[in-house]
């Protein structure tokens, strides 16, 4: 089964590329500050726990505390799991580009291959008490309130 789905809320994603990611986990928000340092300004993100993202969680049908899956939304279409890293990659230069063809692995294999680094990225990379602070430099580029 893909993990696309076109029906974004369009507050959240109508005038953007948005990833959704969550602040609490050391690895989510280091994949944050990757994106951050090599998509040239395409992304606006926000934090799972923030408005946007709980918001977007809760439309989707999404648990709004087990924070299993990240969002990618592009071009109004909502991506999740490892087909969500894979439509960020693809909007990457090379080499990072490269890695959007994750996305073709069948889903017996790749949801949970995902599940499982998703299910234990607190105990493998560990996890932040509070969400991450942007620095000033890219707090422009966080959603707030869907503007």
């Amino acid at each position: 089964m893909d993990m696309q789905i076109t029906n974004a809320p369009p507050s959240e994603a109508s005038d953007t590329d948005l990833i959704v990611f969550d602040g609490e986990c050391v690895l989510c928000s280091g994949f944050f500050r990757f994106m951050i340092e090599r998509d040239a300004g395409r992304f606006r993100f926000a934090t799972a726990q923030s408005p946007v993202g709980q918001s977007l969680y809760k439309h989707l049908g999404l648990p709004l505390t087990d924070l299993e899956t990240n969002l990618v939304i592009v071009n109004g279409v909502t991506y999740q799991r490892l087909d969500a890293f894979c439509a960020a990659m693809q909007r990457l230069g090379w080499p990072w580009r490269a890695l959007g063809v994750a996305r073709f692995l069948p889903s017996l294999i790749k949801n949970p291959m995902y599940h499982l680094i998703a299910r234990n990225r607190y105990r493998i990379f560990g996890r932040y008490e509070t969400c991450m602070m942007p620095t000033p430099d890219v707090i422009s580029r966080f959603v707030k309130n869907g503007t």
